[in-house]
């Protein structure tokens, strides 16, 4: 008994709705680049004062469990960081949000100034 051949029609306009896309050009590929480099900079420095002996990340934790009064503010944080969530999220999830874009700009302000005080200092 013979198999049947899988039937491998392509739709002729398949694509068609891509026809008046632009391709993306030198300088805005440059700039992108440059937008990703500030941003894993940004990243790099963070991660670097979290980390760090006596950083960012050994502090909080130690103020935040020193008293059980203190320990009250986890719920807090807890709910702003969802509603920080909320307010960057669109319901739809083929659509997005210009609030979104904020996390992308605050990382790259952060890159610049790990870049300046590279440049400026030598370290991080």
């Amino acid at each position: 008994m013979a198999k049947a051949k899988p039937n491998n029609k392509v739709d002729p306009n398949k694509y068609l709705k891509n026809k008046d896309i632009e391709p993306e050009g030198k300088l805005g590929v440059l700039a992108a680049v440059g937008r990703m480099g500030l941003m894993l900079v940004g990243i790099v420095g963070i991660a670097m004062e979290f980390f760090r002996d006596d950083g960012w990340l050994k502090t909080v934790l130690g103020k935040l469990f020193e008293s059980t009064t203190s320990m009250m503010f986890i719920p807090v944080i807890i709910f702003a960081l969802w509603l920080l969530n909320r307010w960057m999220s669109s319901e739809n999830k083929s659509e997005t949000k210009r609030s979104g874009d904020i996390p992308m700009y605050v990382m790259m302000a952060v890159g610049a100034y790990y870049l300046f005080r590279l440049i400026t200092t030598g370290s991080f």
